[in-house]
């Protein structure tokens, strides 16, 4: 499923014209991201929890070379799926 298919569910649920869906949808996401830029915790009940976590610094290896490699700290966001997902089959 894509952002596209998301805008047509929204659209034939709601009855909404497409493009006032689209920013529906764009609102959605945007404010999503906003806050896991700030570090924010998203929790939607009966789905998951989508949080940002650091990352540790490391060493890899260049597959080529075989020579060392450091790897910067950094950021990843990290999604724990709720119950409700989980129980799907």
């Amino acid at each position: 499923m894509i952002k596209f298919d998301i805008v047509q569910e929204v659209v034939q649920r709601t009855g909404l014209p497409k493009n006032k869906a689209e920013i529906a949808v764009e609102a959605v996401f945007g404010g999503m991201k906003q806050a896991l830029e700030r570090g924010d915790r998203i929790e939607l009940r009966g789905f998951g929890v989508f949080n940002v976590r650091p990352r540790k610094t490391g060493i890899g290896r260049n597959p080529r070379t075989g020579a060392q490699v450091n790897i910067a700290p950094g950021k990843a966001i990290r999604f724990k799926p709720g119950k409700d997902l989980q129980a799907l089959d």
